[in-house]
């Protein structure tokens, strides 16, 4: 299938029932899906070099609208050649809208049909965003895929407030599609509607009638349990569009991808990883390892030693627990690396086992390998 914006297309290259193996084509790169995107908030994926992140398999990764804008500002990084060439990344960058981040802001923001007016986190100035600002900002990146404003109510928000939301949404989502489109750029749109599962599909429907680039479900991990969030996201994602890339956004442990892999959805996003890893919170195939732990002050094994990263291939439990112990900035540098090296093989693998049918049983022998080993629990 060809996406209506040039140099971009999809197609799906395997299913096994609803899970789906496909390549996501921008100007730029070639994104094997289903695919994790490395969160690079501030035009940098904390304590790596884009070098380190291309190590990982990643093709492609995500910026944040809100941080970029506020600092250094988005006519800097346009002067500069764009994001691309700003952060020295060659391959695909998503940036999101914003409206996560203004919309975090309880206290400093003002919300109306036609925006919101927030303060600055960072000295208090006033700011107005509305959805053609927020294409004009991300237009201004040079982003390869842009996503639409969105409002995102808590997980726990009550029906009235929620359906309240996914109306600004949709309203937003076709101003977001009339603003002026920058070429090479697509636009995702957002689905909401918290917990609820007929608002989710009522909301679907009418986002994905619009002729985005791509959808995308938003406001999970917000509130609501993990088990309403597996069972809703197993409930949409076969309904989302055949044909165009499914985007499930800030979501989230090894678990939870494996979960909506299963469901369809190709692209993914999360902190979890690299945060986890500046706390020395290592992700492996037997569960989290907390290298803070006193059990590992004479671990001379790996951190996974199934593992091919540099971090697995050279360094002990041993020794990452003396650097985290001891303040050292290699410490949060390596086990972030290897965190998105699992992620990367992750996702990797969950395309073979795709392609050659028992996904579902591979997908589950993962993930109780990785509740049986885990150290921390919870």
């Amino acid at each position: 299938m060809t996406l209506p914006t040039t140099g971009f297309g999809f197609d799906v290259i395997a299913r096994d029932a609803d899970a789906r193996a496909g390549s996501f084509r921008t100007p730029r790169a070639v994104v094997e899906t289903p695919c994790f995107m490395p969160v690079g908030t501030q035009a940098t994926v904390k304590s790596l070099t884009p070098e380190e992140v291309s190590t990982t398999g990643a093709r492609i990764c995500l910026a944040n609208t809100y941080h970029l804008w506020l600092r250094p500002g988005a006519d800097l990084v346009e002067r500069r050649g764009g994001l691309h060439r700003f952060m020295a990344w060659p391959h695909a960058i998503l940036t999101d809208s914003g409206g996560y981040q203004v919309f975090s802001l309880a206290e400093l923001r003002d919300l109306d049909d036609d925006g919101v007016t927030f303060r600055s986190h960072l000295d208090g100035t006033r700011h107005r965003l509305t959805p053609e600002e927020s294409m004009r900002v991300q237009a201004m990146l040079g982003s390869d895929v842009a996503m639409v404003l969105d409002e995102c109510p808590h997980g726990a928000a009550p029906r009235d407030v929620v359906e309240a939301a996914m109306r600004r949404t949709s309203h937003w989502a076709r101003r977001c599609l009339s603003a002026p489109a920058r070429e090479g750029q697509a636009r995702f749109g957002i689905v909401q509607g918290g917990a609820h599962e007929d608002l989710r599909i009522a909301h679907l429907e009418d986002i994905a009638a619009l002729g985005f680039d791509g959808v995308a479900l938003g406001g999970f991990s917000v509130g609501e349990s993990r088990e309403e969030m597996h069972a809703l996201v197993a409930a949409l994602g076969p309904r989302m569009p055949a044909d165009r890339p499914r985007y499930l956004m800030g979501v989230g442990t090894p678990q939870d991808l494996l979960a909506a892999v299963a469901a369809g959805l190709d692209l993914f996003d999360c902190v979890l990883p690299t945060r986890n890893g500046r706390n020395g919170q290592a992700l492996t195939w037997h569960g989290r390892v907390n290298l803070r732990q006193a059990r590992h002050r004479e671990d001379d094994a790996p951190l996974d030693p199934s593992c091919t990263c540099p971090t697995c291939t050279t360094w002990s439990r041993a020794y990452l627990r003396h650097l985290f112990v001891s303040k050292e900035m290699l410490a949060p540098r390596l086990v972030s690396l290897h965190n998105l090296w699992l992620y990367g093989e992750l996702m990797r693998r969950a395309r073979e086992h795709i392609a050659a049918g028992d996904y579902g049983s591979w997908a589950a022998g993962v993930a109780e390998a990785m509740r049986a080993g885990d150290e921390i629990g919870g």
